[in-house]
């Protein structure tokens, strides 16, 4: 692939990764705002409970996709990490962006998974928001985990939109 082409993709691709993440964001509040809320105050298990569900592993899926579409075809860190795992994983933002981030992610969207299917299945209202309060906390505390924050090493932006970085 020519090498413009190439860094207009990968330009993209972060673009598309990090706008998503603020919807992941959004919708993790949400879940986690009506399960709380649905669990604490007794309330009945609504049609919206199981959309607000629906809507964060969504934008948990499509984050992943994106993210595996960036790993795989555009980014530089896997291929340095696995060039030499050893060097790699010297090399804070190679480890953070080949594996650290990685893994974490995959399991929250896993436990965001097994959380929507154990709130359906659960036998009454309460469970069910109980459920989805637990599993969607978990899950949303790996993605703060493994999020790239400004201040850290590896950081990343808050906002970024090809070339604009806030």
């Amino acid at each position: 692939m020519e090498p413009s082409l190439q860094n207009f993709l990968y330009a993209l691709f972060l673009t598309l990764h990090n706008l998503t993440r603020w919807l992941v964001i959004v919708f993790a509040v949400l879940v986690l705002v009506r399960a709380f809320r649905g669990w604490l105050k007794g309330l009945t298990w609504e049609k919206s409970d199981d959309r607000a569900g629906i809507l964060y592993t969504s934008f948990l899926d499509t984050q992943f996709l994106l993210g595996l579409m960036l790993y795989f075809l555009f980014s530089p860190w896997p291929s340095q990490l696995f060039a030499n795992f050893s060097a790699g994983m010297k090399n804070p933002i190679v480890a953070f962006f080949g594996l650290e981030h990685v893994i974490p992610m995959v399991i929250a969207i896993v436990v965001a998974h097994m959380g929507r299917a154990f709130s359906r299945k659960a036998a009454d209202a309460a469970a069910k928001h109980r459920t989805a309060a637990i599993w969607f906390s978990v899950s949303v505390v790996l993605i703060l985990i493994a999020i790239p924050w400004p201040f850290l090493a590896y950081g990343r932006p808050i906002f970024r939109l090809f070339g604009l970085t806030i």
